[in-house]
This record gives structure tokens, sequence and C-alpha cells, in this order.
């Protein structure tokens, strides 16, 4: 049994503390707090079950279940992945448009997995496809960047650099391929593959125009 872990990106340092990235990572982890809570309840009636969203209603789910998750797994994987890719990218955007992008791309991968399983009345919940979306920018923005990434593989660990266009983009294919593999198994529960890529092809075609300026000699130009 093994595994990747992106630790974050080594080729660049910030210029300003990431807020917004520090702000929804704390707000997902509120949020789950709340499910912890109060239970299957909560969950039903604030994740997006998309039977529900094509008969015209709680369309409000649809943002509200991007800050919902299903596990601790859930949550720690997609906290980690966050905290790898996020704040370049709300650097590269400015706090105000990195907030606004990540909420439209979770908008947009939640309503592909809705669009892709309109009869279903499976509760699809979970911040991945916005997380997808920051790393489908990210792709597009730094693909040359060095990612501090940890291999595991049993008890044997290392730490290794590997180039941003390689981790995401193995990444991005094993959600092609598994949203072909399990798409007759999400009626019944599992991985929203669909949202995952969605949000993904977002971020990549959307995410060069949200950035705020670009880098040239060291400096910025600004866009505003």
């Amino acid at each position: 049994m093994g595994g990747v872990i992106p630790l974050g990106d080594a080729s660049r340092q910030l210029r300003r503390w990431p807020v917004v990235t520090v702000g929804l990572i704390a707000t997902n982890v509120y949020v789950f707090i709340q499910e912890l809570m109060y239970g299957q309840r909560f969950v039903l009636l604030h994740s997006v079950i998309p039977a529900r969203i094509v008969a015209g209603h709680g369309w409000g789910t649809i943002l509200t279940g991007m800050f919902m998750h299903a596990s601790w797994l859930h949550i720690i994987g997609n906290m980690v992945f966050f905290w790898a890719f996020g704040p370049e990218i709300e650097d590269a955007m400015g706090r105000f448009r990195f907030l606004l992008f990540y909420l439209i791309g979770g908008v947009v991968a939640m309503a592909a997995q809705v669009a892709a399983m309109p009869t279903s009345r499976v509760p699809n919940l979970g911040a991945s496809g916005a997380i997808a979306a920051v790393m489908g920018a990210f792709l597009v923005t730094y693909p040359s960047d060095r990612i501090r990434t940890a291999i595991w593989f049993l008890f044997f660990v290392r730490i290794t650099y590997v180039p941003a266009v390689l981790l995401i983009g193995i990444w991005f294919l094993m959600q092609v391929f598994s949203a072909g593999a399990v798409a007759h198994n999400v009626q019944s529960g599992g991985v929203a593959y669909l949202a995952h890529i969605g949000g993904f092809l977002f971020g990549v075609l959307t995410g060069r125009l949200w950035r705020r300026g670009v880098e040239t000699g060291g400096q910025w130009q600004r866009f505003n």
C-alpha cells in the first residue's frame, strides 16, 4: 500500500500570507465538525442530491455541498492537496479573485456531476471539485515548478521533488480513467470523479484569465 502526498511548491516564495486559503480550510473544518455533531440529517440537508437539483429544489446545496466531507480521510486528503497548491494561486490571483475562482470552480464541478448523474439520489459532497480547479490553474500557471512530495510505500517514505506538470498531469489522468471505471457505482455511493474532471478543466481553461498580473523579470505588471 502506498501513495503520493504533495507538500507544497518548492520553486517560489509567497509574497503574502494566504489568508483566503487558510480561511477556506478553516471553513471546511468547521462544517465537518457540524457534520459530526448533527449527523446524517445535516448531511442530507446541505449536500447536493442531483435528482433534487434537476427537479428545481435545493439549489443552495450546490454551494454548501462543497464545504462538506464524508470522512476524516476525505477532508484531510482534500485539505493537504489544497494547502499544496492553493497559496501560490491565491498569490497570483489576489485574494478576492482567488475566492471567487474557488467558489465558481466548485459550482462548475458540482454542476458537472449533476449533469452526469441527473437521477441520482446519492448525496454529493466535498471540496474536491473546487480544489481540482485550483490544481488546473496551477498547472497552466506554474507547470515547471517543483512540488515537494512525500512518496510512501508500506513503511518506506521518501521526500522528493516532482514537476507540477507531471504530478498534476498523472492525477488528472487517474480521474479520467477512474470516471470510466466506477461510473456504474456512483449511484450507490463512491467518488465523484466527474466533478473532479469538471473542476480541473474549468481551472485549466480559465485559470490564467483570473491572474492579477504576469511575472516579468521578477516584477509584476498589474492588469487592473
